[in-house]
């Protein structure tokens, strides 16, 4: 290993140095230029935002170790997020951005908020943005992203103004849709090219990435890994859990009846998830007997994990709250600094290189 140094006067851990090792580390470099130039980041690797997780300390982090850190505005309210923003600039001069949820019912005022604070990329997720929240970012100067769950999808934004997409698949930890990375990124990356798209869902290992950077991805995001990081402010108990779990442990949310939809949510296995199809079961029965509407029955099912997420985040209830997490969850083998987690990231890639060279020749 020898180091170089990054932008900030910083060693950066450069795998098998000498001119194999760094004519690999320039190819990586190579790959994925299209993202590193569209975040302003040494690597193209983005932080997922995870409520609860994805805070100043956290998204600082990320940024100062050469990836691109994402705040989770979530359920903030335009007071709360103006505080996160601020704190998060005094804890690092690297760029990073804001996710936002579409369906926030102040949207409008957060994206004031983003754009006064010079925030220069806004993660629109949660739903289809409309026109006019993507025209307020860019005519703020900012950078929009967006996700895009299909093809069609990634087209339709990338027609309403788009500077970049995210494509995550099924093995994502937090709320998810139905298709794996696997497909969607054969399903997209050959077709888009327009603008830059960053793959994530089950991503825990540099060859991966390396594998969707060759097939035209700018970059990748990650979550579960960095949520296990010693700069997360997540409870320790919420770390080992991710220590002790293996993939098939993070399992989406069951629905037991299709009258009442249950938006799928990856996560641990635990008491809470068992519980959960009791509480659907009995709805249920009760909605059957008469004893609530269709509307009640619905409003009980929804409001079973009110709170969870923060119960099992900040106070470590790791049997009732909701343990969020990607079935990368199997490769969490220990609670390691983002600089670590980003450093071996980037080892396992130009090994991969390295390996393939050496076979090539």
């Amino acid at each position: 290993m020898s180091a170089d140094l990054m932008a900030d006067g910083q060693a950066a851990v450069v795998p098998e140095a000498g001119p194999a090792g760094l004519a690999a580390r320039r190819q990586l470099d190579r790959l994925w230029e299209k993202g590193t130039v569209f975040l302003g980041s040494e690597l193209a690797i983005l932080g997922g935002a995870m409520s609860w997780v994805s805070e100043r300390h956290l998204v600082s982090a990320i940024s100062n170790s050469g990836g691109f850190g994402v705040i989770a505005c979530g359920a903030m309210g335009p007071e709360l997020l103006e505080r996160e923003i601020a704190a998060t600039q005094a804890l690092t001069e690297r760029p990073f951005g804001v996710n936002l949820i579409t369906m926030h019912p102040q949207l409008d005022d957060l994206i004031r908020i983003c754009v006064a604070a010079g925030v220069g990329h806004v993660v629109l997720a949660g739903g289809v943005p409309q026109a006019s929240a993507m025209r307020a970012i860019k005519d703020g100067g900012a950078k929009v992203i967006g996700f895009a769950p299909a093809l069609v999808m990634g087209r339709r934004l990338v027609k309403l103004g788009a500077d970049a997409l995210v494509i995550e698949g099924s093995e994502a930890g937090g709320h998810i849709g139905p298709v794996s990375l696997t497909v969607l990124a054969q399903e997209v990356l050959p077709y888009i090219r327009e603008v830059p798209i960053f793959v994530a869902g089950g991503l825990g290992r540099g060859e991966a990435i390396l594998g969707l950077l060759e097939m035209g991805a700018a970059g990748a995001q990650l979550g579960t890994r960095f949520a296990a990081s010693s700069e997360s402010v997540a409870h320790d108990r919420f770390k080992q859990a991710f220590v002790r779990a293996a993939a098939r442990d993070a399992l989406p949310s069951v629905q037991l009846d299709e009258r009442f939809p249950v938006i799928p949510v990856r996560g641990l296995v635990n008491d809470g998830t068992r519980r959960f199809l009791v509480h659907q079961a009995e709805t249920l029965r009760r909605f059957q007997s008469g004893e609530l509407t269709r509307e009640a029955a619905q409003l009980d099912i929804e409001h079973f994990w009110a709170g969870s997420l923060r119960r099992a985040v900040i106070d470590g209830d790791v049997e009732g709250g909701s343990v969020m997490a990607g079935q990368s969850v199997g490769m969490v083998t220990g609670i390691q600094p983002v600089r670590e987690i980003l450093d071996e990231l980037v080892d396992q890639a130009v090994q991969a290189l390295l390996l393939r060279d050496s076979r090539v020749s």
